[in-house]
């Protein structure tokens, strides 16, 4: 009896604890989605129209390899150029987990 008890105990627990994980992925999947619709550097724009819309990026890399790559990094996110062209901007995934820990607390 006290067996069983306890193996219903034991799966209580690990039932919660798969819960709360998923949880926390769908909150960060949801927060990722919003930080989506945010107004970042979109294909085909030039360094100069994304330093004018977008300011000075705290850094600057490259250019590297064949076509030559660069990345601004700004705070949240970062943009790659090709030659001068944006080609993608990416997230910072701890922007997204800073916003989500800010929101939960």
């Amino acid at each position: 009896m006290i067996r069983q008890h306890l193996a219903k105990l034991i799966w209580g627990v690990v039932f919660i604890s798969l819960m709360s994980v998923a949880s926390a992925d769908i909150l960060l999947i949801e927060k990722v989605r919003e930080r989506m619709l945010l107004d970042l550097p979109v294909n085909g724009l030039t360094m100069d129209q994304v330093e004018s819309r977008y300011g000075e990026p705290q850094s600057r890399s490259g250019p590297v390899g064949d076509p030559p790559i660069t990345r601004w990094t700004y705070s949240d996110y970062s943009v790659y150029f090709e030659h001068r062209l944006v080609i993608e901007s990416v997230l910072h995934h701890e922007a997204v987990v800073r916003e989500a820990d800010r929101q939960s607390n």
